[in-house]
């Protein structure tokens, strides 16, 4: 397993490439694709070349490589500081240390190619073709349910379920503490989108639900014995949220002790609390399970949807189509001592040159060598959810594999609203722009004045007429004045034009070059670079110590 978000070190050569192809069919239970000549990826013209690739070629060895990690710094301006980072805690189980790769470019010769080249297409007239009413329509559709009764009556399909009753519909689907009313067990939570993929100014919604195993569900004593106990699951719940973010205490729902046969406040009697300390156990049927600081329990899943930018009147809000359905199941747990080993296996990989190789679990997706099975789906070319392919869902793997901030492989949960009120469906509005862990300024304003501008690229124009100033500084108490939700989400005008970007790309299917809804080309963005003439990032611009966590 080798994962890259800017390479290091070494170069390799096309041949190598060709060399792998054989070797790594032995790596999954499936064949790897086969891989295309480098010469077929096209020029660096004005509109790039993007042939037809067939579902089962490899095209970009070094998918794993994101989109925004060739965004032109000019030395100055730093998108990359979210991902790579390198922290002075030694008993943090991500011990990536990869902050040294913000603005650096240190990719292989196979990555300084920017196979993304959906980036640079022009589709203003594409987009004029597509008329408002067919976009709306076409968002508000449901294509989860159809595609969920599909794999349930799959007899040939062998891997997870994503199944949460009335999804499409967004916070109908849960209760007022996110659970999911159809008694999956699955819980919704109120999160901060992690700048910018995820803002939808920049084209898309998105919700994270998650679901701990059944015994982390389960009571273990009283009259509810073996059977499904809300007190219970909210305390687990509560004692993962604090073992996530290093607290001692959190506010919870209302929790009956009695239920859950725990003094969970620390008072010396049994009765109805809505906080709790930090404990060295879970409850309930997982009584016998250790907390383990910044880790999910083995068997711990997430679904992740990916969606349009949907409308309710003058709101914005998720839309009932989903672009995507990303599912997660942490399969191993490893400790802190084993993770360290990996992570400087990665290291040694990186340093020789290899390539990106995923073990390839079929239905069950990909494997990310940490722990964790990631499968994803995504639009074919009719709207309906399909599961992508090894290529597709190697895109996935750049972000939650080896990068430094991420904490055990995620992003949301830890960014998670803290406590009781962050336990329902994600929702903008009134949400303050809390700072990250150890800063004192809001997120998105420093973000916007560390970057330059309203995303990775550095190139939405909105976002710059609405929150800077014509020399480009950020009008910082406009930001200050602002909620999350007026911070990232767009006009409508704008809305319907991203999803109009993004639907061309489904009907070509061509997301093996890239899924940002983009309308005009890219111009802050390298096509090809050299990192020996690209400009370095300087000192000054850099983030250390950067934590994904905020103080709420």
């Amino acid at each position: 397993m080798r994962l890259d978000m800017g390479q290091l070190m070494k170069r390799v050569f096309y041949p190598l490439i060709i060399m792998l192809a054989g070797l790594m069919t032995g790596c999954g239970e499936e064949d790897m694709p086969a891989v295309v000549d480098p010469e077929d990826y096209g020029s660096n013209t004005d509109e790039p070349a993007r042939p037809e690739i067939a579902a089962d070629t490899l095209y970009n060895r070094e998918a794993v490589i994101p989109p925004q990690c060739y965004t032109k710094t000019e030395g100055v301006n730093n998108p990359c500081y979210t991902c790579h980072q390198t922290y002075s805690d030694p008993k943090r189980p991500n011990s990536m240390e990869d902050g040294f790769l913000q603005g650096d470019y240190n990719f292989s010769d196979l990555g300084v190619h920017n196979h993304w080249s959906n980036l640079f297409v022009d589709r203003r007239d594409d987009v004029a073709g597509i008329s408002d009413g067919e976009i709306e329509d076409y968002v508000s559709t449901d294509n989860y349910s159809d595609f969920i009764e599909r794999l349930q009556d799959d007899e040939n399909w062998s891997g997870p379920v994503p199944a949460i009753e009335d999804l499409a519909d967004g916070a109908a689907a849960f209760d007022d503490y996110g659970l999911a009313k159809d008694g999956s067990g699955w819980v919704a939570f109120n999160y901060k989108p992690l700048p910018s993929t995820f803002w939808p100014t920049n084209g898309s919604t998105d919700d994270v639900i998650i679901r701990l195993p059944e015994r982390f569900r389960t009571a273990s004593c009283g009259d509810d014995v073996s059977r499904f106990s809300q007190d219970v699951y909210f305390t687990n719940l509560a004692i993962l949220e604090m073992a996530m973010k290093d607290l001692p205490e959190i506010s919870t729902p209302l929790i009956e002790e009695n239920k859950v046969c725990a003094d969970l406040n620390n008072d010396g009697i049994l009765s109805e609390v809505v906080s709790i300390g930090a404990r060295p156990s879970y409850v309930g049927a997982a009584s016998g399970q250790k907390v383990e600081r910044m880790a999910y329990p083995e068997g711990t899943q997430f679904i992740h949807t990916v969606r349009y930018v949907g409308f309710d009147g003058d709101e914005i809000v998720p839309s009932k189509r989903m672009k995507e359905v990303r599912y997660m199941k942490k399969v191993k747990h490893y400790s802190v001592a084993e993770l360290a080993s990996l992570y400087g296996n990665e290291r040694q990989e990186k340093i020789d040159g290899n390539l990106p190789v995923y073990s390839d679990h079929g239905d069950k997706g990909l494997n990310n060598g940490m722990g964790w099975e990631v499968l994803g789906f995504i639009e074919d070319g009719e709207g309906e959810l399909r599961k992508q392919t090894y290529q597709e869902q190697m895109f996935c793997m750049g972000c939650h594999g080896t990068i430094g901030t991420t904490i055990d492989q995620t992003f949301a949960f830890p960014r998670k609203v803290t406590g009781a009120n962050g336990w329902g469906y994600i929702d903008l509005k009134g949400m303050a722009d809390a700072p990250n862990m150890d800063e004192k300024k809001g997120e998105i304003l420093q973000y916007l004045g560390r970057v330059g501008g309203g995303n990775e690229f550095r190139e939405n124009p909105e976002m710059k007429a609405r929150w800077f100033n014509e020399d480009g500084s950020v009008r910082e108490s406009a930001v200050l004045n602002a909620d999350v939700y007026a911070l990232i989400t767009p006009s409508r005008e704008r809305a319907l034009a991203l999803n109009k970007a993004y639907k061309i790309i489904v009907d070509e299917q061509s997301y093996v070059y890239g899924r940002d809804a983009t309308v005009v080309p890219a111009k802050n963005v390298f096509r090809e670079l050299d990192p020996e003439k690209a400009a370095p990032l300087e000192a000054a611009s850099r983030v250390n110590h950067w934590d994904i966590r905020l103080d709420w």
